[in-house]
């Protein structure tokens, strides 16, 4: 009884940050039952957390690899923790109690209101009604496309339960896979099917939820709310920038470069050798990681809009104007609001990457910032360190992950 009154108390985003904390050490314990780990496999459970935390917060790094370690059970485990991780413990507990058929009280409508990132909770369930059909929708049709590819190398069950995992993966923007050994989708780099479908999910898991309604609802961009075209220009802009960066300090091919451009604004997959990528490449995947996707999407990082505001607001310093775009005005408590989230990311990144520093000497400076990069902004892309890395040292990056 205690134990309710106090959560009754607490306001909505408390809520929902002990919500995930709730899920990720539930999901962790888990883990490391036997019924989800292989006979012949080790999983500790600060790889166990690990594991569960970096699918919770649809991450993707991986301590150790997911196909060789746990088994289906294991596997389906993390794949309804990314799940939950990409729709939001609110979210899924509103679809649970409308499964149900039951009310959603006041009190559920502002818990998911705050975790959809909306100003009002007015519509709210109508709302969580749409995401859970969208996201049935993508998902099936992800499967459907990534079954094709899969069911050419692998049994007809094992491809199906891949090309679901992955899916659910993709749509999510969390770089996990089961293929084994820490392979990720290279094998399938020239694959233009599952590149292309991959691609796919995770723009449309990225642009946000709101955007896809606004877009089916009025078609045509000039209808657009403000807050549609400022994600769909960034992304589109973002997209072909580091399409063209990573084309020119890489050998790799244009669909590489497309997909790694994709890829690293918080999915995590990768078709190309991470670690092998020069300095230059890897300082792009951090500038397109940190910045990350959109609001109310699946993915992290500071959002595309925070920073289109950011830009426009040195645009408005530089020229004398004022700040807005699209013909209309953006306020100051929109602009103040995008400093001071993009300050609190550069502070945390900073004194992550600095505590990364000390714990793991024997790694290269750019490699740390990169690891600390991706799990801030729930990537899941790595040059290749995150398994060897000393127990301290996996828990510095599950709490930037969280």
């Amino acid at each position: 009884m205690f134990f309710i009154n106090f959560l009754k108390k607490q306001p909505p985003g408390r809520l929902i940050a002990m919500g995930f904390a709730f899920v990720i050490l539930t999901g962790a314990v888990v883990l490391v039952l036997p019924v989800s780990v292989w006979p012949d496999a080790e999983v500790s459970f600060v790889d166990a957390l690990f594991t569960s935390t970096s699918a919770v917060c649809v991450t993707g790094l991986i301590a150790i690899d997911v196909a060789d370690h746990f088994t289906p059970f294991g596997q389906a485990v993390v794949a309804v923790l990314i799940q939950i991780g990409g729709l939001g413990v609110t979210s899924v507990g509103v679809g649970l109690i409308l499964a149900a058929g039951k009310r959603v009280s006041i009190r559920g409508r502002l818990l998911a209101k705050e975790a959809l990132n909306v100003d009002s909770f007015q519509g709210i369930v109508k709302l969580v009604r749409a995401v859970l059909f969208m996201t049935l929708f993508f998902e099936t049709l992800g499967a459907l496309l990534s079954f094709i590819v899969f069911v050419q190398d692998y049994p007809l069950l094992h491809a199906m339960g891949i090309s679901v995992f992955h899916s659910i993966a993709a749509f999510n923007n969390s770089g996990f896979d089961i293929l084994g050994g820490l392979r990720n989708l290279i094998p399938y780099q020239d694959n233009i099917l599952l590149n292309l479908t991959t691609a796919g999910l995770i723009i449309f898991g990225g642009i946000g939820f709101l955007v896809i309604l606004d877009v089916m609802k009025q078609k045509r961009f000039k209808k657009l709310t403000l807050h549609s075209k400022v994600v769909i220009t960034s992304s589109i802009v973002l997209i072909v920038v580091g399409t063209l960066l990573l084309k020119a300090t890489e050998d790799i091919t244009w669909l590489g470069a497309f997909f790694q451009s994709v890829s690293a604004r918080t999915a995590g997959f990768s078709t190309y050798t991470i670690g092998e990528f020069t300095n230059a490449g890897l300082f792009v995947l951090c500038v397109l990681m940190f910045i990350g996707a959109s609001p109310g999407s699946t993915g992290g990082g500071i959002k595309t809009s925070t920073f289109f505001v950011i830009l426009q607001a040195v645009r408005s310093m530089c020229t004398k104007r004022s700040v807005g775009a699209f013909h209309r005005s953006i306020s100051q408590q929109n602009v103040s609001k995008a400093c001071i989230i993009a300050v609190l990311s550069m502070a945390v990144v900073c004194v992550a990457t600095f505590l990364m520093c000390v714990l793991e000497p024997e790694c290269t400076f750019i490699q740390l910032l990169f690891e600390v990069v991706s799990a801030f902004g729930t990537v899941g892309l790595s040059t290749g360190i995150t398994p060897g890395l000393s127990g301290a040292g996996k828990l510095v990056i599950i709490l930037v992950m969280y």
